[in-house]
């Protein structure tokens, strides 16, 4: 909650806390962790088509270091991550997350006006109580945007955190096999 109450002192336009920072806390609980993991990153991300310049987003981060220094802080605005991901421009926050590698990872939430905790979800939740890692829709478009997900599962090495997840996967076993060779 404080983390969410940190993100939101920045009123930013069309943000969210998401991906790991959600999943990991669902399967940290789910596998009963008295504590919760190490992240590598809290990722905070907004949509401003107005200011698309990388330093604001620095800026955002070292306000956020400010309040909590021991906070991986990292911010990213959607409006300008189409180019680097080399994707059509996303609509908004919500479409950006939707385009994740894995629903598990698909997930956002903020505090709405009455600090309420809403939580998006453009793949449901199923995957992620089930513990099921599975690629999203868009990434099922093309061996490339396959080979992406493999690799990333790959380095992610989730099942040596959290044992009782299952992952699918992209491709067959032969070429995840060739995968990082």
């Amino acid at each position: 909650m404080e983390i969410l109450g940190i993100t939101k002192s920045l009123n930013l336009p069309d943000w969210w806390v998401c991906a790991g920072f959600v999943r990991s806390k669902i399967w940290d609980v789910l596998h009963d962790f008295s504590e919760r993991t190490p992240l590598p990153d809290v990722d905070v991300v907004f949509y401003d088509p107005t200011n698309l310049n990388e330093t604001y987003e620095k800026e955002l981060e070292k306000k956020l270091k400010y309040r909590r220094l021991d906070i991986p802080w990292s911010v990213k605005n959607q409006s300008r991550m189409h180019v680097i991901n080399d994707v059509p421009p996303y609509t908004s926050t919500v479409n950006a997350i939707s385009k994740f590698p894995e629903t598990v990872t698909a997930l956002g939430v903020k505090l709405d006006e009455n600090d309420n905790v809403i939580l998006t979800a453009p793949h449901g939740i199923h995957d992620v109580i089930n513990m099921e890692v599975k690629p999203v829709t868009y990434f099922m478009e093309t061996k490339e945007r396959m080979l992406i997900y493999e690799e990333r599962i790959r380095k992610k090495n989730w099942q040596s955190i959290w044992e009782k997840i299952i992952v699918n996967h992209a491709l067959e076993k032969s070429v995840i096999e060739n995968i990082g060779q």
